[in-house]
């Protein structure tokens, strides 16, 4: 198992969140998507990745339908994506994603948490060298597919990892190689069960017991704020939290 899969598992009953923010998180990039290219999802490549990612999330089909429907209004708002790090307290590297039709008031509250928490809000790429930014495919498996021929494939299209998973296939790759990896998997006939990016840490810090309840409360306070997509560190998760 690859380090990537080990960091996903290790983070996979940590993913903040209730379902309502799920839904949220989704609902904003349909309609950033929907603005981008259209309500079509057939002329929409991402669209239908997002409605892949809506079924998975099991998110009701009229909320989907409605995300859509707001986004194609004149009112609708101008979402954009905007990343931030920073390093919060004992030196661990931050990543946060965020989506916003306020910039000023989003960066006021990144900067204040990273502040009270005794962190700071570093430079936008200071960061890049702590992590890689990866696409990742959960595919349904399919009958009479071999995966390492499959994987074989995959490689010339920049898949790094690839490993069966109660049924389903996940595949990391490059973020760049999301698009043509997409095209692949519609037109072999694989079901796409869900297609998102995240942020694979280089390497991971060992922090203390005390260490990581400091930590823990400044993520917190990211997860919690509404402009907020998603939340990256390289921070290590505890073992045993992570067996559950």
């Amino acid at each position: 198992m690859g380090r990537a899969f080990e960091y996903r598992k290790a983070r996979k009953m940590k993913r903040w969140g209730s379902m309502s923010r799920t839904f949220t998180k989704i609902g904003k990039e349909i309609t950033i998507c929907v603005k981008a290219a259209g309500p079509d999802p057939s002329s929409n490549s991402r669209l239908r990745v997002l409605l892949q990612n809506a079924k998975a999330a099991n998110m009701p089909k009229d909320t989907v339908e409605r995300a859509i429907k707001k986004a194609t209004s004149k009112d609708a708002s101008d979402y954009k994506e905007i990343v931030y790090e920073g390093y919060g307290p004992f030196g661990i590297a931050v990543v946060v994603e965020t989506a916003t039709d306020n910039n000023t008031r989003t960066v006021a509250n990144v900067r204040s948490y990273f502040n009270k928490a005794g962190g700071s809000l570093g430079t936008s790429g200071s960061l890049d060298f702590l992590f890689d930014h990866k696409s990742v495919f959960k595919i349904t498996e399919k009958e009479g597919v071999d995966l390492e021929e499959l994987e074989l494939e995959m490689i010339d299209l920049g898949v790094d990892e690839i490993e069966a998973e109660e049924g389903e296939i996940v595949m990391y790759a490059a973020y760049e190689s999301f698009a043509a990896i997409q095209k692949y998997l519609e037109e072999a006939g694989f079901e796409i069960v869900s297609a998102e990016f995240e942020r694979i840490p280089t390497e991971l810090k060992d922090v203390t017991a005390e260490q990581r309840a400091v930590l823990e409360k400044m993520l917190e306070k990211f997860e919690d704020d509404e402009d907020v997509q998603s939340v990256y560190h390289n921070m290590r998760e505890d073992e045993e939290e992570s067996e559950e």
